[in-house]
């Protein structure tokens, strides 16, 4: 079996690697967090709230076995000055940072559109599009690009990327906006050797969701939530340890180092659902 492990260990192992996860205490990038220290790399969560920054890093470390090769730092993604602080800090204290995870988001609320409330739409607009993409990205492909060094973004994108979810326009938009840059964003950056890509979670109970699937009184699902399970091929919602080949996939230079511009949706069959 040594042949095949070390095979395996070349195009996916991370040894050696670092990767900073903004949003860094969500269920999802605690999922992810622990995939990638199973394989070798160094993370560190991002975040503004400090003590759940703390608790992720903890569970993520000791799920993982990895307690010595996960931190957390405070960043708020909506801020470019903000970021730009905390990854000089980083870099000086542990080196560099080869790949960007953004999984900063969340939704506010379903409504009918003639009931929208544009001050609330702009603020998910600015935290899932503007925070969960445009400012991490100019921070970190900036830094990638002034030192020379070669560098991996992977987006948090959505069904809603691809299919319009009833009542929640600032996230549809958002989410649309952030496949579509992601593609432009990969034009942009290749001469770099900057990769940028996405992975799209198809439905998987969050903090965010969670109130829109399930009743929390009751224990079952709203009828949001069988909808969605009725329309999903695998009959189930997702569990976070699904995104983990995902992840490391687009994290490994090896395994994915001609791969930029793409989402990869992790659905459970969601979008080639048909009658």
């Amino acid at each position: 079996m040594g042949k095949y492990t070390e095979y395996l260990d070349q195009k996916f192992g991370l040894n050696g690697r670092t990767v900073v996860i903004t949003g860094g205490s969500g269920v999802l990038a605690g999922a992810m967090a622990e995939a990638l220290l199973s394989a070798g790399a160094h993370v560190s969560l991002w975040g503004r709230t400090a003590d759940l920054l703390a608790e992720a890093a903890e569970r993520a470390g000791r799920a993982a076995e990895a307690a010595d090769r996960v931190d957390w730092a405070l960043a708020d993604a909506q801020s470019e000055e903000s970021l730009t602080r905390a990854l000089r800090d980083y870099v000086s204290k542990q080196g560099g940072i080869d790949v960007l995870i953004n999984a900063v988001g969340g939704n506010k609320g379903k409504t009918a559109f003639l009931d929208t409330d544009l001050i609330q739409f702009e603020e998910v607009l600015k935290l899932n599009l503007v925070a969960g993409f445009m400012v991490p990205a100019k921070v970190f492909c900036k830094y990638w690009i002034d030192n020379k060094r070669q560098g991996s973004v992977i987006n948090m994108a959505s069904m809603s990327s691809y299919i319009p979810l009833s009542g929640v326009w600032a996230y549809d938009a958002a989410k649309a906006g952030i496949l579509n840059l992601t593609m432009a964003a990969a034009k942009e950056f290749a001469p770099h050797g900057i990769r940028v890509n996405a992975i799209a979670p198809g439905f998987f109970l969050g903090k965010q969701n969670r109130a829109l699937l399930m009743d929390d009184k009751t224990g079952q699902l709203t009828q949001r939530g069988r909808d969605i399970v009725a329309r999903t091929p695998f009959a189930r919602f997702g569990h976070p340890e699904d995104l983990a080949g995902a992840v490391v996939f687009l994290s490994s230079d090896k395994a994915s180092g001609f791969l930029t511009g793409v989402c990869i949706p992790v659905d459970g069959g969601f979008l080639v659902d048909c009658v």
